[in-house]
């Protein structure tokens, strides 16, 4: 009777405390209530205020993690603990939109008052279990879904566009989860980003490595990024192309095709370069490395792993030379783009000129669009040169009496100003501002010209705002820096 007694009350201890860990653990998980300010790329004076909510998690130091798209142009926060009805103010206090994490804080400390933060595991193995907490569409309540690792390799984050590290997952992911976290075992192993759609459940995590990099990026108080190389390679499969480079059966890696006018590896790389190895791990012929045994993902995982301003060691192959570099890292894909990644917590740059609309060339403003769709695409995929750092559009043509016959030019390309070329958006609005003759020509690469009578364009340019509701003919950064 005693030892059915006493394997009663372990029964009940162990389910005592798994409730009580579920409760603490579901202490932690907090709805997130954003408004945010969008912009317009269309019409880039031009906003509007949208409601949405999303997931996050209290971890330690009195920060709430979660999303970057969760609070992306946000104006208002407020946060809300699980069986609570009260909310607090929050507000960012880092975002990295490469990674789709951002870490909040709320000044009313009472906020956290009782809360056990959660902690960080590890990457998780494929087939380990995890349960995922959220607030998704649905209900108001918060929901667990419980579900399994499906995959770990690189996967183009849809915040970014950018490829990094992810785990998949086939727990039911929804609009709402975003944000919240992946738990095995107890602790964070990622945290919610997307789903892909029209699938049968197949979410992605951010994983916790991404999550610590994130967070030990931040404690110096600036967010530097995630590294970028700034150099395009070729995969070395095709037995032709290796012949040619004469490489043995032994020798795998990826080929230097290109290197950014700009990029930091330009003074320790060569095009032609070989990379053979990546901090001692082996580069494969498709670009990979193994980052646990029989796993394998792209090479740029040992990228990530370090923060902005620390080396990675290469090995390459020059001219059938073994030799080793190291490689500083100091550059961002921003810094290395001719088109920028997709920006947020921004306001679009433009400038009008007797109702003719121009603007730098942005993802933002591809992904508002399907006109001239193929060849501004083209551009996205080009890298900069000294001579051109960015493309500059004329975005549409406000209808008026000096603007006949030319309303067609939307999202139209220029190449030169006045016959001369330009690097940037900031230079084409210089040529603009500083021109002196009677008629401003402009050309796209095909030389088509749409050409403006200066005084004309000026003598009609209060009017046209005016017709069209517009405050401001140029963005905030062009009216706070008179070049």
């Amino acid at each position: 009777m005693r030892i059915v007694l006493f394997f009663l009350m372990l029964t009940w201890y162990m389910n005592a405390a798994g409730m009580m860990h579920e409760y603490g653990t579901k202490q932690a998980i907090v709805k997130i209530y954003t408004v945010s300010k969008v912009p317009n790329y269309q019409e880039p004076w031009n906003s509007s205020m949208q409601r949405s909510t999303g997931s996050g998690t209290i971890i330690e130091g009195n920060h709430i993690l979660t999303n970057a798209h969760v609070v992306a142009n946000q104006t208002f926060l407020e946060v809300q603990r699980y069986g609570e009805r009260k909310r607090y103010i929050a507000k960012v206090l880092s975002v990295s939109h490469q990674a789709d994490l951002a870490l909040l804080s709320v000044e009313d400390s009472q906020f956290f008052a009782g809360v056990k933060p959660l902690e960080f595991g590890e990457l998780p193995q494929v087939e380990q279990q995890i349960v995922v907490y959220g607030y998704p569409m649905g209900g108001d309540t918060l929901s667990a879904t419980i579900g399994v690792v499906s995959r770990i390799e690189h996967h183009v984050y849809a915040h970014s566009g950018e490829s990094f590290l992810a785990v998949q997952v086939d727990a039911a992911v929804n609009p709402g989860n975003s944000g919240g976290p992946a738990l095995s075992e107890g602790k964070i192993v990622g945290v919610v980003m997307q789903v892909i759609g029209k699938s049968q459940n197949i979410g992605y995590l951010v994983p916790v490595t991404m999550v610590k990099h994130f967070i030990e990026d931040m404690k110096d108080g600036q967010h530097d990024g995630f590294a970028d190389f700034g150099i395009m390679t070729q995969n070395l499969e095709n037995p032709t192309l290796r012949r040619y480079y004469r490489l043995d059966d032994n020798t795998t890696g990826k080929l230097v095709d290109y290197i950014v006018y700009n990029s930091t590896l330009k003074e320790v790389l060569k095009v032609g370069d070989i990379l053979t190895a990546i901090d001692g791990h082996e580069i494969e012929n498709d670009g990979t490395v193994a980052f646990r045994d029989h796993e394998f993902t792209s090479y740029h995982y040992y990228v990530d792993q370090h923060q902005m301003g620390e080396s990675v060691k290469l090995d390459i192959l020059r001219d059938q030379k073994k030799i080793q570099i190291e490689a500083v890292l100091k550059q961002t894909a921003d810094d290395l783009l001719l088109v920028d990644t997709t920006q947020y917590d921004t306001i679009p740059r433009y400038f009008i000129y007797g109702g003719y609309v121009f603007s730098p060339l942005s993802r933002n403003l591809l992904l508002s669009t399907n006109v001239n769709q193929l060849k501004l695409s083209y551009y996205a995929t080009q890298w900069p040169t000294e001579k051109k750092k960015e493309v500059v559009v004329l975005l549409k043509v406000l209808a008026s009496d000096i603007s006949r016959g030319n309303y067609n030019f939307a999202m139209w390309p220029i190449e030169k100003i006045n016959g001369e070329t330009f690097d940037s958006f900031k230079t084409f609005y210089e040529k603009m501002q500083s021109f002196k003759g009677q008629y401003i020509v402009l050309e796209d690469e095909e030389g088509v010209k749409v050409i403006i009578d200066k005084q004309e364009a000026l003598s009609k340019q209060d009017e046209i705002l005016q017709k069209y509701n517009i405050e401001f003919d140029r963005s905030a950064d062009l009216r706070k820096n008179k070049y």
